[in-house]
């Protein structure tokens, strides 16, 4: 079960990404292109903010009783891959997922479209920074993971 939970996991973080990246695309041709905030807009923010709602829930799930979870292993922030998946990935994930979250509840404010679009785009873009920084990509030596694990 533990296996298959950290292979969903990172299923969605690719789900995530491109929601991520289509957010931003949407926010910015909504923004530059001074168009009308429609509801697709809305959907493709909500879909993106539900993604990385369940991926912060796995997540949580991992870092409590995973392989490496507190709960398995304790807490020690003098080992590098320990420090990195119970403080680091978890503190920077929550950040862009709150700031996902911030960037979806733009949708909801009575805003200007252009400012709606603009705040949106700048949510989106910061958390999509803290998600490339976060993640245990293979060139990170000590916590390098492989792109899609199983396969």
């Amino acid at each position: 079960m533990q296996t298959g939970l950290v292979h969903l996991h990172n299923f969605l973080r690719w789900v995530i990404l491109i929601l991520l990246l289509l957010s931003i695309f949407k926010a910015y041709t909504g923004w530059k292109g001074n168009k009308v905030f429609s509801a697709s807009d809305k959907k493709i923010w909500l879909f993106t903010m539900i993604a990385s709602h369940v991926t912060l829930l796995l997540g949580l799930y991992q870092w409590t009783f995973g392989r490496l979870g507190i709960f398995s292993i304790g807490l020690n922030m003098k080992d590098p891959v320990q420090r990195f998946f119970q403080m680091e990935h978890p503190v920077t994930m929550i950040l862009a997922i709150i700031l996902i979250t911030r960037g979806y509840l733009f949708s909801k404010k009575d805003l200007a479209d252009d400012v709606k679009y603009k705040k949106a785009l700048n949510a989106f873009a910061l958390a999509l920074l803290l998600i490339l920084v976060a993640v245990p990509w293979p060139y990170k030596a000590a916590v390098a993971r492989p792109l899609f694990p199983g396969m």
